[in-house]
């Protein structure tokens, strides 16, 4: 038996596993039987928490999609994994340091309760997003399903395109979505997002995420939508990014500068599962 939390960072739905304290074998499967919501337990993603890889860090976080695959970041997941550490006494520490595939991360926990998350420096480079273009743009143009699509493109740690649309309750979010987070200029697939900007510091956005469909919520897409808007010129920071399951807080200062995302995350039930 494996003891298992359920969490959601605004709706964005999570399963954490402690791989401290017991032993945790996960394979594709595993990870697809339990994302069921019918005959699991039903998450977007899940979040191992493991010891640190180096002395620097206080642990290592690992991310699976529903799919089975495993991925290297995840915003709204980073917020309930310091939730996690600290409600279950691994860490006392005000401020975490996490290892992940995409480097570190830094989680702070504020007075109000809310979480703060270091996602790093955005990365640009189609190179590292991975897009395959031959050269970096504010702008790019895809077809698909007979139409040209504009996107900006980042990285932050996962592959992000982002897509302006006069209202995201009319955006063609399921069939665009679907066709662009597999479309061949990203290698590696992506997360689609659709950013409605009603003003220079508020955007509401809707996010289908590569391995999962639509949620209600994507940490780093709404990072990713705010690092676009400020760059095109038509945000500014800090921007309040609206999702489905509530509202997050993005802070970035430029080029070179890390993304700070504010926001809550949520305990809903701790269980037990045989894998």
């Amino acid at each position: 038996m494996v003891r298992f939390t359920k969490m959601h960072g605004l709706g964005n739905d999570f399963v954490v596993i402690d791989a401290v304290r017991q032993i945790v074998n996960l394979d594709g499967d595993t990870v697809r039987r339990l994302a069921d919501r019918h005959f699991g337990v039903g998450f977007d993603q899940l979040l191992l928490v493991e010891p640190p890889q180096s002395a620097e860090a206080d642990f290592r976080y690992r991310i699976f999609n529903a799919d089975g695959g495993e991925v290297a970041q995840c915003g709204n997941g980073a917020r309930c994994f310091a939730r996690f550490v600290y409600e279950q006494g691994l860490c006392e520490k005000t401020e975490v340091r996490v290892d992940t595939a995409a480097g570190r991360l830094l989680l702070r926990r504020e007075g109000d309760g809310n979480i703060t998350v270091d996602m790093g420096v955005p990365r640009f480079r189609p190179d590292q997003i991975p897009l395959a273009v031959e050269a970096e743009a504010h702008e790019y143009a895809v077809e698909s399903g007979g139409s040209q699509w504009r996107f900006g493109a980042v990285s932050l740690g996962n592959p992000h395109a982002v897509l302006r649309v006069e209202e995201v309750d009319t955006a063609p979010v399921q069939s665009l979505g679907r066709l662009l987070e597999s479309h061949s200029m990203f290698p590696e697939r992506a997360n689609i997002g659709f950013m409605e900007i009603a003003e220079r510091h508020r955007i509401r956005l809707r996010v289908f995420e590569r391995g999962s469909g639509e949620t209600l919520a994507c940490g780093s897409g709404a990072c990713a939508a705010a690092v676009v808007g400020i760059e095109r010129g038509w945000l500014q920071s800090p921007v309040r990014v609206e999702l489905a399951g509530g509202a997050l807080a993005i802070s970035w200062e430029g080029r070179g500068r890390p993304v700070l995302m504010t926001g809550p995350a949520t305990t809903v039930f701790e269980g037990k599962i045989t894998l």
